[in-house]
Formats: C-alpha cells, structure tokens, sequence
C-alpha cells in the first residue's frame, strides 16, 4: 500500500476493507492485516528456485479434475445465494444459470441430507466444499488440540464431500503469525495433511484444494507450486483464487505456473487505489483485474473445471447478472 500512511491509517485501511467484504469473507479471511504490511519478504524462510517448483505438475494417476464439459462451467458459493431452504436456494442458482454450487462444512446430518435432495432435484451439482474450521483452528499451530480439531473439521468437510458427490474439498493449509513462523507453517502443516488428512481423502476418492489467501504465506506461484508438489499426492492440488493475488502479483502469472495443479477456482474482482492507499472487492469486471490475459492463461493451461463465484449475495436480479457475467467472460474474455 502506500508507503504514505501511517499506522493509524493502515488500520483504518484494514476496517474499510473488513466493511467491504462479503461476510463470509469476513469470517474466512480474518487475516486481511496482512494487506497492510505486505512487502512479501516472508518467503525468505523457505528457500526456492526454479528448479525446485517448475511451471509443469507431476503427472499422477489420481483422480483427474472434473470437466463438466467442453469448457469451463459456472459454479456459485451457498453463501451468494438467497436465504431460504436448500431446495429454495438450488433453485435459485439453476434459475441463475449456474450448473453447480460450492457448499460450505456442516455436522448437521439433517442438512447433508436437505442438500443432497436438492441437487438431485435441481440438477445442480455439489461440485465442492468450502471447509471452515483452517482459520479458526490452524494446521500450522503448535498446540496438539487446535490441531485436532482443525483435523476433525478437515474430516468432516471430506464426508461432506463424499456424500454429496463432490470432488474437491478447499483447504487453508496454514496461518503466519506472531506466534508461527513461515517454516514452522509449511512443515507442521505439509506433515498433517501428509499424515492425517490425505489417507482419508484418497479412502474417500476426494481431493485436498489448497488455496492462497491473505494469511501470510504461500506468496508467490512458484512456492505454491512447490508446496503442493511436495504433498506427493494426487489428491492434493491447487485451489486457485483470482482476486486473492492482486495486491501482490498477476493472476495470469499464477495460473501458468500453477498449470495442470489447479483443480478449482475462485472468480471475484479486486479494485485498488494505491495513491490513496485503499482496496475493495467488486464485481467482475469493475476492478483491476485483466480479464483478457486470466481467460487466456486458463486457456493456455487446458483448464475444464468449475469456476465459482466468491462475492456477496444477492437477489435473483443480482445473481443472474453475475452468471451473465461469468459467461459473457468465457465466451469473449470480458466479463462486462
């Protein structure tokens, strides 16, 4: 951000992001301090070269990405859509134009059930979950307990997965902070899902997506390329989010060199003023993101997955012109 703002500014910066945001941004990216202090010399702590994180991913013979057909498809996250029942909320997305929706963790049996109805009903596809217990319950914590529990969290999202037909289940593999190095994150969290979570998701047939976000750590597309690697499984990939890397690099970049890793993506916009020192989330096609250059690099890698909208939600009005926007953007590589 700017080198201008004081302190006291960058927190107020901070708060006027926070408002900004989706709320269930809001609760899975409580890290957003770090936009305010991002000269992204933390990666220093774990040495990498090109050698070690080349642009190509081992070939594997898991499970292969999911191609809902002969290009990407339109998928939206639960949260996104109106309050109601499930069968409500799935109609809600078809009517939209979406083929699919990402669900977030749930323990509620009844719930699993009222999902799974209402995507055999609708059509609608359970195409992945949204795990929810990485920010509250790190991997990369020193403590055994908030390491099971993370754990648990992780197992039930799996389940989630399995019952409802879902390929992929989303992964915050780690938190940096005061009290976690950036080396204690990468090998405390490579270890648990190396030891606790990926036997259960090859058992199941469900693939661990790890995402990039703002907590301090995987920076760059070559050190999450890396990251993913060294997991050593087909059933760890990359959960690729467009709008998460804009204040510190290039989708488009991101993408070429994560290649054939990426299982998932996250579409949302991100607008920043760096004169003024602020930042916000927007529409698609209303921030700084090129459009253009991310459809081609999705295009260059052979990407077929499902590509879900992260924004805040809305009417019926509101959600099909974000479909319309994804699909204006597929189809002539501008979303508006």
């Amino acid at each position: 951000m700017s080198s201008r703002l004081t302190p006291a500014g960058r927190e107020r910066k901070v708060d006027t992001l926070r408002s900004a945001m989706p709320p269930h941004q809001q609760t899975r990216r409580r890290f957003l301090e770090t936009a305010a202090a991002l000269p992204l010399a933390a990666a220093g702590s774990v040495s990498l070269s090109a050698a070690q994180a080349t642009t190509t991913a081992p070939a594997s013979s898991g499970p292969a990405p999911a191609a809902p057909g002969t290009g990407p498809a339109r998928a939206v996250l639960i949260t996104m859509l109106p309050p109601g029942s499930m069968g409500d909320r799935f109609a809600a997305a078809k009517a939209a134009g979406f083929a699919a929706i990402e669900m977030q963790t749930t323990a509620d049996a009844a719930e699993v059930e009222a999902a799974k109805q209402a995507s055999a009903a609708t059509g609608i596809a359970i195409h992945s979950v949204m795990n929810m217990e990485h920010w509250r319950s790190p991997l990369s914590s020193a403590d055994p307990a908030v390491v099971r529990k993370s754990v648990e969290g992780m197992e039930t999202s799996l389940r989630n997965a399995k019952a409802w037909g879902a390929g992929v289940v989303l992964l915050v593999p780690a938190v940096v902070d005061k009290t976690t190095t950036y080396q204690d994150a990468w090998t405390r969290s490579q270890r648990v899902i190396k030891e606790r979570i990926l036997p259960l998701a090859k058992e199941l047939g469900v693939v661990v997506g790890i995402e990039e976000v703002w907590n301090k750590f995987l920076l760059s597309p070559l050190e999450m390329a890396r990251y993913v690697d060294e997991l050593d499984s087909p059933f760890a990939k990359a959960y690729f989010d467009v709008g998460n890397v804009v204040l510190y690099g290039f989708p488009q970049d991101w993408i070429r060199t994560l290649g054939k890793r990426i299982v998932r993506v996250h579409l949302k916009d991100f607008s920043i003023d760096r004169g003024k020192g602020t930042f916000s989330w927007t529409n698609l096609g209303e921030g700084d993101i090129d459009w253009p250059a991310v459809r081609a690099a999705f295009a260059d890698i052979g990407f077929t997955g499902y590509m879900t909208t992260e924004l805040k939600g809305g009417d019926a009005a509101y959600l099909a012109d974000v479909s319309a926007r994804v699909q204006r953007w597929l189809a002539t590589s501008r979303p508006v």
